[in-house]
């Protein structure tokens, strides 16, 4: 195989920055540092125990791993560059200018600490051995499992002013470390074939390696992190964020009004570096990302508990003493300070302790103090020094707390009016008979024309039907007690249920960093396992769409999650021949090879301008009936949430130029508006 020298700047001399934690560690790295555990053969036979599956998730997984080694030695104080290349022969690379791998003999072993490091698990610098102080890649897994998962693997290493090199098949050596040349600069490159018989005839998206690459460039201002792709060089993309986590909050928030510039503080204490950027919108939602030594802890962990104590004890104790909450008043609770708050909080430590490889939530139970004591007097004293904003805060809490009760009450009516007279929905839902969910389909449909067609071509045994009047009301800029008055919202929530899942509406919500479904929602009392969507196949059918997946995405996320929401696909035109014969075509192109395939003059094309408008026939065999219709079904993994947020917040938020600016930047993307999911 052909090898590639990087040409990788070396790291720019120290600007003079405060001297975080992780450059502190000044222990050499060398063989004597990797200590190992253990063999690699388990890999191979379940690789779904060391990556979580080998579908698109475990594949692109791979190359989250080996990112991460490098920005650990960007940790360590030694890489401010990493390169990651999409090759057009399937391969995939990843370059720093780190120190490099060693290459020394390992004494415990006989062979070079390079071959140690790729061919065993659980062998590594980040054992205690002083290669590392702090690391994401805790279990020592990563690269081994990299490379006993790929066909061929490849390493070079920039170290000593040389250049090594050895080349792996399926996690065996080909041959021994090898010099091959002279070196310029320090670093490694590892290039790697995934295997097919473990991913089967595999491709890449480019987006999900970008997404983490944007993730880390956040987390790690000092460092810049390329992506480069032989295969469409448009999407070559450098993530260099200066301002880190404070960025990170204002990409959040892009599509929002916020009350003040993000809240910033870095502070070690006890030997655990604590990093939070926070920020207040005019939104009820709240958003928090919890990371720990890079790692996204979805689940959040002492480190989020300790922040949301730490928030709710400080905007408490401020307004007593500011006189902004009286006497009789009572004290905010956790959802009233956290709606509209969008935090990142960042916490490095030595030894962290994760739940499962997975490392969705932290569990050391000592951070959880440090946490809370750093937030709370970094909270404290920004708000004695800015008592202007702190007014906003305390009164945007307030604002908070009564539409909470409001929306309580709300949410208690639909919650009583499960019987689904309490708002006339009698004579909206047309139920089907089928009382079995997993085998019952709710349509949502748009007006009562669009109803009354669907109606008459559902299958009524299995098939229920909802119609909507009009545009539903955008959530993503209401209140949700405003949300929860109007009646079309109301009909959804009855209809379907399983009552919503809302931070306001948590009740009784630990301060434990779970981000689960709140007690008001109970995805075992969906009615119906298949919500599929029913519009118009054009502009406005796409608007109707979106309003609804903004719903379900904001109130039902969980349905989202567990792939019960669909849009029905539906055709633009139809082809009549003869009497008896019809053909449907998504788009003119397919529309003009139907008819070229007929070769009849008696042709005739129809346009579809409306659900309203198509024969009972036709809709019967494009929507309702099973063995024809074509459904698209919304995804919505764990790793999408931040990024669906992003896209949620610029297309529906109360900001028009961000909307404006998206719109324009994938505007050549589309190719056919009517078909574009």
């Amino acid at each position: 195989m052909a090898k590639r020298k990087d040409d990788i700047p070396p790291p720019e001399e120290d600007s003079g920055e405060q001297e975080s934690l992780l450059q502190q560690v000044t222990s050499s790295y060398t063989a004597e540092n990797i200590q190992v555990l253990e063999g690699l053969e388990a890999v191979r036979q379940r690789p779904a125990m060391y990556i979580g599956d080998t579908g698109m998730r475990g594949l692109h997984h791979l190359f989250n791993e080996v990112l991460d080694n490098s920005i650990d030695e960007a940790l360590a104080g030694h890489c401010d560059t990493s390169i990651g290349r999409l090759h057009a022969d399937k391969s995939v690379s990843v370059s720093d200018n780190g120190r490099g791998i060693p290459v020394g003999i390992h004494e415990e072993k006989g062979v070079s600490a390079l071959e140690v490091v790729m061919c065993t698990l659980h062998a590594g610098g980040k054992f205690g051995g002083g290669g590392y102080h702090v690391s994401g890649g805790l279990h020592g897994v990563g690269v081994s499992c990299v490379n006993a998962l790929s066909e061929v693997c490849e390493v070079t290493v920039r170290r000593d002013g040389k250049q090594y090199y050895q080349k792996y098949a399926r996690g065996v050596p080909v041959e021994p470390v090898k010099e091959i040349g002279k070196a310029t600069d320090t670093g490694t490159t590892t290039r790697w074939w995934a295997d097919p018989q473990i991913f089967g005839d595999y491709k890449y998206d480019a987006a999900i390696f970008k997404a983490r690459m944007r993730e880390l460039a956040y987390l790690n201002p000092q460092v810049k992190i390329v992506f480069e792709s032989e295969i469409n060089p448009d999407n070559n993309e450098t993530f260099h964020f200066k301002q880190g986590i404070r960025e990170l909050v204002e990409a959040l928030n892009v599509g929002a009004n916020t009350l003040h510039k993000p809240i910033y503080f870095k502070k070690v204490k006890d030997e655990v570096e604590v990093e939070c950027a926070l920020q207040y919108t005019f939104d009820s939602k709240e958003t928090i990302l919890s990371y720990a030594n890079n790692i996204n802890t979805i689940e959040g962990g002492t480190h989020a508990s300790g922040a949301k104590t730490a928030l709710t004890r400080a905007i408490n104790q401020y307004g007593r003493k500011a006189n902004l909450i009286k006497e009789k008043e009572a004290n905010f609770t956790g959802e009233d300070v956290r709606a509209g708050l969008t935090l990142v909080i960042a916490v490095k430590l030595y030894r962290p302790q994760f739940e499962g490889q997975t490392k969705t939530k932290l569990g050391n139970g000592e951070v959880e103090g440090i946490v809370s004591s750093v937030f709370f007097e970094s909270v404290i004293q920004f708000l004695e020094e800015n008592p202007a904003i702190a007014k906003r805060i305390i009164e945007k809490a307030s604002v908070e707390q009564r539409a909470r009760e409001a929306a309580r009450k709300a949410i208690e009516a639909v919650r009583r009016g499960n019987a689904v007279d309490n708002y006339g929905l009698a004579a909206k839902l047309s139920d089907c008979i089928e009382k079995d969910p997993t085998q019952a389909e709710l349509f949502i449909v748009e007006g009562d024309s669009a109803g009354g067609s669907a109606r008459n071509a559902r299958d009524r045994r299995t098939q229920a039907v909802l119609p909507i009047k009009g545009k539903i009301l955008n959530v993503q800029r209401a209140r949700v007690d405003k949300a929860l008055d109007n009646e079309e919202i109301k009909a959804l929530i009855s209809s379907l249920g399983t009552g919503i899942d809302h931070p306001m509406l948590r009740e009784g919500e630990s301060e434990n960093g779970s981000n689960g479904a709140s007690g008001s929602f109970d995805i075992s009392k969906l009615r119906y396992h298949k919500i599929i969507i029913l519009s118009d196949a054009d502009v406005d059918g796409e608007h109707i769409r979106t309003l609804l997946l903004t719903f379900f995405y904001n109130y039902m996320q969980p349905l989202i999650q567990n792939g019960h929401v669909y849009f029905a696909k539906l055709p633009l035109f139809v082809v009549k021949a003869g009497k008896d014969e019809r053909f449907y075509a998504a788009d003119e192109k397919e529309r003009d090879e139907i008819i070229e395939s007929l070769k009849k003059k008696d042709v005739q094309v129809t346009r579809f301008k409306g659900l309203g408008e198509m024969e009972v026939e036709e809709l019967e065999e494009t929507a309702m009936n099973k063995d024809k219709r074509a459904l698209v079904r919304v995804e919505l993994g764990s790793d999408d949430a931040q990024e669906a947020g992003l896209i949620f917040n610029r297309l529906m938020g109360e900001k028009v130029e961000p909307r404006r600016e998206f719109i324009e930047q994938h505007a050549k993307e589309v190719t056919d508006v009517d078909w574009h999911y």
